[in-house]
Order: C-alpha cells, then structure tokens, then sequence
C-alpha cells in the first residue's frame, strides 16, 4: 500500500510569493487534480503520473475537465477543486441564505461570544429611498439597547455567580452569557463575517442558485464567489447562470398557493414550537427489523414481521445490545436512518442561526412572519427589559410592513433576531443523536436547548426504545446508567476543559 499527498489547502500569500518567485500561476490550480482523477477510470498508469503530465499541460488538462464534468456529465470530479473563502461584510440575512447549502464548510463570527459594533449591511434595495434613514435610526436604537441590556445582563450574572468572576475564563463565560441574550435586540442587516470552504461542484450550484436570487446582496456575493473561483480554475465553474427553474418555481408555487389556500392566514400568535407532524406507524419495529435484516441477511419484510412479534423484552433486548457499549461521542448504527420524522418548528432567528448548521437534516424554511410573536430570552424578562425589547420589536414591525409594499424580499433585513418563522424540519433518528449530543446539553445556548429537549421528548413518545440515550452530553452517564445499571467507560465530564 502506498499513501501519497497529493496536495492540500494553501493561504493565498503563499500562493502569491510563489507567483513572485516566478512559477507559472496554471500550475498553482486546483484543476490539474481534477484532470488527472478523472482519467483514473479509463488510464492504467500510476495516477502519479497522471497528475504530473496534468500539471505539465494545464490548458489540455481544462480542456479535458470540460469535456469530461460537462461533456459526459461526471460532475463529481469537480469536487476534487477544494476553495476558501474569506467573506467580510455580509449580513446574517445573507449568511443564512449562505449557508442553507449542505455539503460546505463555515465558520461564524459568533454574536454570542464578540461584543457586537454594530456595523450593517444598508442593501442596494433600501439604499436612496426613505427607508434608508429609517434603517439608520433603528441600528441607532438597537446599538444602545445592546449596550444597555449587555452591560445589566454581565452585572446581574457577576452577582449571581461571583465564583465565575475570579478567573479570566469564568469571566468569559459570564460575558458570552450575557452578550448572547442581549443580541436578541440586534436586525438581520447587522454585519457578519465567516470562513467559508466549498469544492467546485458546490461552489458552481451556490453561484446559481444566487444570480437567481430577488436580493441584490446575494447576486453580488454569487458574482465575487465566481469571479475569484474562476480566476483560479475557469473550467471547473461553467453552469453559473441563473436557470428557468431557479428564477420561475419559487413564484408559481407560491401564486398556486395563494389559489389554493387563499390570502388570509388566519390567527397565528404564540404557538408550540415543537410539533411533531409525520412519523411512521410503530418506528421502534422498523429500526428493529433494519437490525434484524443486516445482522441474518433474510429479507426486511420477514424482519419487520419478526420484529412486530416479539414481546416488550424481547425488542428492548435488541436495541440494548446495539447501544450498551456506546460512549458519548458513539451514534447508535446507521440502522437508526430507517427512521423518518418530521417536525414543525417555530424558532426566532436566534435559534435558527443553530438549527441550520445541522445541514443534514431536511429543513424547508419559511419566511420571517411578525405574527408569529417574539422570543424573549427569560433573562432579558427578569431584568425588567421585555417591554423595551417588545417596543422596539413594535417599532421594526412596522417598517416591516411599509417595506414590505416596496419590496417584501428585503423586508426582513429591519426584523430582530427575535422575531420568529415556521421550519418543517425532517430527520432520521441516527441524526437525531447527534443533534441531542451537540444541542440538548447544557453548554449549548439556552433557547436551541430547549428546542432540543422538546424534540427528544416527542421522539421518546413515539419510539421509546429508539430514543433510550437520545440525551445531552452532559446527561449521557447518568441516562446509560439508568438503561444498563452501570456507568459507561468514559465520562465526558472528564475531557471538559
């Protein structure tokens, strides 16, 4: 066996002293990677010397990547470009458009953690019209309610734990406490900044999906996005124009909804945010079957009427021996996919910045609705603040609703990360493990806690077996312990820093 690098991310000042130390910038391009591996399947040499007489004939190497990813449609080789984007300057509207795309990599300045300037995003749609002025007043507004619920919020945490204010790192924390509950004041047009990494063929779908974009911030980051991609690699980035299918469905199907369901929406207000809306009949059996059927061989339907035959203690027995040597960061097997559910969530944008990360899951995301209510984080209400953070919700909805007659698509830049939308979240019971491990343990920011503890007890509902150490990190000892009457071999409290 032999293990070769064949090479691996660079920082582009790198790249630029070897520009300056007179190699070719054609041979400092991902796509001699792409050409080569996609010659694999049909060359007998070593890809070693593939790669090299790729790196040797660049432009005959971007010939063949056109004809092969485009020409015969193998587009996977295209995921063999690997790019990093730095992107400074965009709003967290923009960022959660951004980052609706699954198979990427991001990093996010983080609203918990860094005190908020208030810098914003004025979008090309608000700019030279009455409405631009009426955005710089509420970032005015919201910038000393930040700064006042901020500042009550770290004194009334310093009094309630003074054990944390002795050390550099408990400070910290009380700060990041106080800081992610003061942001729920703050617009969707604040700033943000992110490391974003994409392979090609991803990078190509995101391009088209934002030149379809009605917001002219996303048209503009999908132009950058392309123009610094195809500098570097041109003929791995070609189907970069908006579709008929990306500019026409979104608005046929929502004037075929309006036909069907009508304008008015009736009441809405505060609602449970957690609903589970579609789940199979008896899914405790189906994971069963799914573990009878890959450990015999026999058929899933023999299986899966095995499984609905066998007794209470039988059937805990069987997902007992597939969970008794898990550790904390196990998943239970892949057995546990099988398993579908599907949740309505109502979560503000706060929450939501959270649920979206978890990219795997299915998520159909409606638009931002004012009367849907506001979250109020518990500690802004203690501190006597709800009234100053509902007032100023009050005046954001009604910008809202006077932008919303201009141009309802950036409306939503004015809204709070209070205010709210429904999400039709879909998942499989394996993901579900994962989402409860990260999400229902009590490091994790109170509000997705929470959504997370009440998606567990819906998923323990209805598949009790299924969901037998569906719990917090932070829970998992105690819960193992209680299933199997003896502590798991590692305790996560150990590794905590």
């Amino acid at each position: 066996m032999r293990v070769v690098l064949a090479g691996y991310n660079i920082d582009s000042n790198v790249l630029e002293e070897a520009r300056k130390a007179g190699i070719s910038p054609d041979r400092l391009t991902p796509e001699v990677l792409c050409a080569a591996y996609a010659r694999i399947s049909r060359d007998p040499r070593p890809v070693g010397e593939l790669r090299r007489e790729a790196l040797e004939q660049v432009e005959k190497a971007r010939k063949s990547n056109r004809s092969i990813i485009f020409g015969m449609g193998h587009h996977s080789v295209a995921e063999h470009a690997v790019f990093n984007f730095d992107l400074l300057g965009i709003s967290r509207l923009a960022i959660e458009e951004l980052e609706h795309f699954r198979l990427c990599s991001f990093t996010e300045k983080s609203q918990r953690y860094i005190t908020l300037d208030h810098d914003f995003v004025i979008p090309d749609e608000i700019r030279d019209t009455p409405f631009e002025a009426k955005l710089c007043e509420i970032v005015a507004d919201q910038s000393e309610l930040y700064k006042k619920f901020n500042h009550t919020l770290l004194e009334r945490l310093e009094k309630h734990h003074p054990e944390l204010t002795t050390k550099k790192s408990g400070r910290r924390l009380l700060s990041g406490w106080a800081k992610e509950d003061a942001r729920y004041v703050t617009i969707l047009a604040t700033n943000g900044q992110l490391g974003f990494t994409a392979n090609a063929r991803n990078l190509e779908l995101i391009v088209r999906r934002m030149a379809a974009s009605p917001l002219a911030e996303l048209r503009e980051l999908g132009e950058l996005l392309h123009e610094r991609a195809a500098a570097i690699a041109p003929s791995v980035l070609l189907f970069t124009k908006a579709s008929s299918f990306d500019l026409e469905t979104a608005a046929e199907l929502k004037d075929l909804a309006k036909q069907i369901l009508g304008e008015e929406r009736g009441a809405t207000g505060e609602e449970d945010p957690v609903r589970l809306v579609e789940s199979p009949n008896n899914p405790d059996d189906i994971v069963a079957a799914a573990m009878l059927a890959r450990a015999s061989g026999h058929s899933f339907e023999a299986c899966r009427t095995a499984a609905s035959n066998l007794n209470r203690e039988k059937l805990a027995g069987l997902f007992e021996a597939a969970m008794r040597r898990m550790e904390f960061f196990d998943n239970p097997g892949r057995e546990f996919e099988h398993v579908s559910l599907t949740f309505e969530l109502t979560v503000c944008a706060a929450c939501f910045a959270q649920l979206k990360r978890h990219r795997m899951t299915s998520q159909s995301v409606c638009a931002y609705d004012p009367d849907l209510g506001l979250t109020v984080p518990p500690s802004i209400a203690e501190c006597g603040f709800e009234d100053d953070l509902r007032k100023f919700a009050d005046r954001v909805e009604v910008v809202f609703h006077d932008l919303s007659t201009m141009n309802p698509e950036a409306a939503p830049y004015v809204l709070t990360n209070s205010h709210r939308r429904r999400v039709l979240f879909t998942t499989n019971l394996r993901d579900l493990y994962h989402f409860a491990r990260l999400r229902e343990d009590s490091h994790a920011q109170w509000d997705i806690r929470d959504l997370a503890t009440s998606i567990g007890r819906e998923v323990a509902r209805v598949m009790p077996l299924g969901a037998l150490l569906l719990c917090g990190k932070d829970r998992f000892v105690e819960r193992f312990e209680k299933v199997f009457g003896r502590k798991p071999r590692v305790d996560p409290s150990d590794l905590d820093p």
